[in-house]
């Protein structure tokens, strides 16, 4: 970490295999922020189990999911990445956190209103703390930006809540972090229901693209894709299956949508939908040669975990220990 880079931290939950969405939306991007920023990743296992979980299943997302943020440019001697679990100045800060978090303001998050009523069966404490550990998160590592999307917006600013709260009942302990959406990805939608998000969870459907699909089922589902009626390669509100295909086909090539649109000008709908899925299995294909490599050697990657857990763990023991002592309790 260095004193003249604004610091990043930011986190997702190993449920699920990542998806193409997932990868435009943000995952790319992410090994290319060390360059202006200095950057934290982090998977975040304990957030899973809010839902009903495997720990089998839990297991495999947490190696799956580290190694294939390395193996899509996330350096870990340039990133600090690790897995929450194994910092437990998480679990710590977040039980303390708890105390300076009103009920109303917790109740107010609007992620566990639409969760609870998805899952009647498991509104659990967990889920509802849910957004405190996500504050614990932030505010161990002094962050000064979290990108997040439109949905976590309220979390980052009941994090800044929490920690004014902190710091004007004490003095100046933590940073305030901003909450930033960010810009560079693209939001991708299902193959079959291009109105739709494409998501992880859907994993066994035609229209969800995985990172770690074989080059066939990628090339597949591209044949299925859902089209518009009429006929031109453009984008367009009435054509929101020739769009998403467009914004695919333009995010992977780093272009924008008019070089796209130029590009297929002149081709038929099964031409444009077997190029597009031709760019999405050459530009994943060196990702998952790589992902392959790493978890040949489970050593290998649960030493790269430690690493980074104890990079992690070093500057959140700093924040923890003066907390422990604002508060008041004997060290």
């Amino acid at each position: 970490m260095t004193e003249n880079k604004k610091r990043v931290f930011s986190a997702i939950k190993p449920t699920g295999n990542p998806t193409l969405g997932n990868y435009l939306g943000a995952m790319k991007y992410w090994g290319r922020m060390s360059d202006e920023y200095d950057c934290l990743f982090s998977v975040a296992d304990l957030h899973a189990i809010t839902v009903a979980i495997e720990p089998k299943e839990l297991r495999e997302n947490t190696k799956r999911l580290f190694a294939l943020l390395i193996a899509m440019g996330v350096d870990p001697e340039k990133n600090v990445l690790f897995v929450q679990s194994h910092v437990p100045a998480h679990s710590e800060l977040c039980w303390l956190l708890n105390n300076y978090t009103m009920f109303g303001e917790a109740r107010r998050m609007t992620q566990f209103k639409e969760k609870s009523e998805k899952a009647p069966e498991n509104v659990n404490v967990g889920l509802f703390d849910y957004p405190v550990l996500m504050a614990a998160d932030i505010l161990l590592y002094q962050a000064e930006i979290v990108p997040v999307g439109e949905d976590q917006m309220q979390h980052v600013e009941l994090c800044r809540n929490i920690a004014e709260r902190f710091n004007g009942r004490y003095s100046p302990t933590f940073v305030l972090p901003e909450g930033r959406i960010p810009k560079y990805g693209a939001r991708i939608h299902s193959l079959l229901d291009p109105t739709a998000k494409m998501g992880k969870s859907d994993s066994s459907a035609d229209g969800t693209v995985l990172v770690l699909d074989r080059p066939e089922d990628i090339a597949r589902k591209f044949k299925r894709a859902v089209t518009d009626s009429g006929k031109g390669v453009f984008a367009s509100p009435d054509k929101p299956g020739i769009t998403n295909l467009l914004t695919i086909y333009a995010s992977l090539l780093d272009i924008s949508i008019e070089d796209a649109e130029r590009e297929f000008k002149d081709s038929d709908y099964a031409s444009f939908k077997t190029k597009v899925g031709e760019a999405v299995i050459e530009t994943l294909r060196p990702i998952r040669e790589k992902y392959e490599l790493l978890r040949r050697d489970d050593g290998a990657l649960l030493s790269l975990m430690k690493q980074g857990a104890d990079k992690a763990a070093y500057l959140a023991r700093r924040t923890l220990e003066k907390v422990y002592k604002k508060i008041g309790f004997v060290r």
